[in-house]
């Protein structure tokens, strides 16, 4: 067995016991915590499949040529624009970005634009942001949003250079 399995396995087991201790300790919330994770697993069984295929699709029909010209180590300012794009476009739960930035890796994307991807795709959604405008105003939205891109990139670019640094 690998070791990446057996470290999957021994951390499954560390959070079922941690579980199973938290739930002895506060029984009243049993109830709720089945039903949230019954619910959750649901959600995934129904949405994962569809992911796969994607992902499937996008291993044979996109080339690593075009994966690393576009978001791959010399993209620059570009990567960091479409990864931007890329990952507010969406509006999924961010499980479902997980899998899809490990195939960018695979295929040559730049570490700091696949974590810019997974941010944007955390923090900035369009419909969000037409939400916050309606609600909040355009003051508001346009200032939560250039903060947000700002330190998304900057998070990127320095957790980048630590990896880095720490390969080094």
């Amino acid at each position: 067995m690998k070791k990446s399995m057996l470290y999957d396995w021994a951390l499954l087991w560390l959070i079922l016991i941690i579980s199973a201790i938290l739930l002895s300790i506060f029984p009243d919330k049993k109830h709720m915590v089945i039903n949230t994770s019954w619910n959750f697993f649901i959600e995934m069984i129904l949405i994962l499949p569809a992911v796969m295929v994607m992902l499937g699709l996008f291993e044979v029909w996109v080339p690593k040529n075009i994966v690393v010209r576009y978001i791959g180590k010399a993209s620059g300012a570009k990567g960091i624009f479409l990864s931007l794009i890329f990952g507010a476009l969406p509006t999924g739960p961010l499980y479902i970005a997980f899998p899809m930035a490990a195939a960018l890796i695979k295929k040559g994307a730049k570490i700091s634009n696949i974590v810019i991807f997974l941010s944007a795709w955390a923090c900035i959604k369009i419909p969000q942001e037409m939400v916050e405008l309606q609600f909040l105003g355009l003051h508001f939205m346009l200032s939560r949003l250039i903060l947000t891109v700002v330190f998304v990139v900057i998070m990127g670019l320095l957790i980048e250079m630590i990896i880095k640094w720490r390969h080094s």
